[in-house]
């Protein structure tokens, strides 16, 4: 009898144990609600030509919000699906953003990505080595601060002056309006939703729920491919 009644407890305790973990799938696996969880764009945007789903990170090297993103968005990168393509895209509502847009263009033009990204926000947000405001009257600091990464300062100052790059940077404004982005950083899933981290914050202290976030970005890819057709 006392055996019985250790296996009941037992079997009561676990089967709580189980609810308790199915519980959050459950919450996870919910259908995402627009207009609350992710946006959908009013005018969807041309994607590539192929069956890989999209998306595009907008974001502005001065928004600590990005900054913050990074360390989450790189740990998704090495977990996204294969037939996703993601692609950065600097965001500039005003003309004062441009600049920042300007340089990761150059960034991009010299092959230095990897080398560059995410040492200027540190340098930016971290040590305060470069400041925005400023970089937007005299770029000598942002040239300077770039020798000292390894990277030739007058091969990345020739490419930041190009043409090439200043015509990119001329088009942040209106692909940034383009895509309805309204703050940074925000994600565009193959043309058709917006989502922000805003969007997934933590019930505790409303801060940025960055598992959850990623989560409903898989969600939302997954909507995409099933509108293409795909499985």
């Amino acid at each position: 009898m006392r055996v019985m009644k250790r296996w009941l407890q037992w079997a009561s305790v676990s089967a709580l144990v189980v609810l308790a973990m199915a519980t959050p799938a459950v919450a996870q696996a919910q259908p995402l609600v627009a207009g609350k969880d992710y946006l959908v764009l009013k005018s969807p945007q041309p994607t590539p030509p192929g069956k890989n789903v999209e998306v595009i990170e907008f974001f502005w090297y001065g928004c600590p919000h990005c900054a913050h993103l990074q360390p989450s968005l790189h740990e998704w990168l090495k977990r996204k699906p294969a037939d996703v393509t993601v692609r950065r895209q600097p965001a500039a509502f005003q003309e004062n953003w441009v600049q920042l847009a300007r340089t990761y263009y150059t960034i991009e033009a010299l092959d230095a990505v990897d080398k560059l990204h995410l040492g200027l926000f540190d340098a930016i947000h971290k040590t305060k080595a470069l400041n925005p405001p400023a970089l937007s009257k005299d770029q000598k600091p942002l040239f300077d601060w770039v020798a000292t990464q390894g990277v030739n300062r007058q091969k990345f100052e020739d490419a930041y002056k190009s043409f090439g790059v200043a015509s990119k940077s001329q088009r942040t404004i209106d692909i940034t309006s383009a895509y309805d982005i309204t703050g940074t950083p925000a994600l565009a899933i193959d043309g058709k939703y917006i989502i922000g981290p805003g969007m997934a914050p933590s019930k505790a202290d409303n801060s940025v729920n960055y598992e959850l976030f990623f989560k409903r970005v898989d969600q939302l890819i997954e909507m995409a491919r099933k509108s293409r057709g795909g499985k």
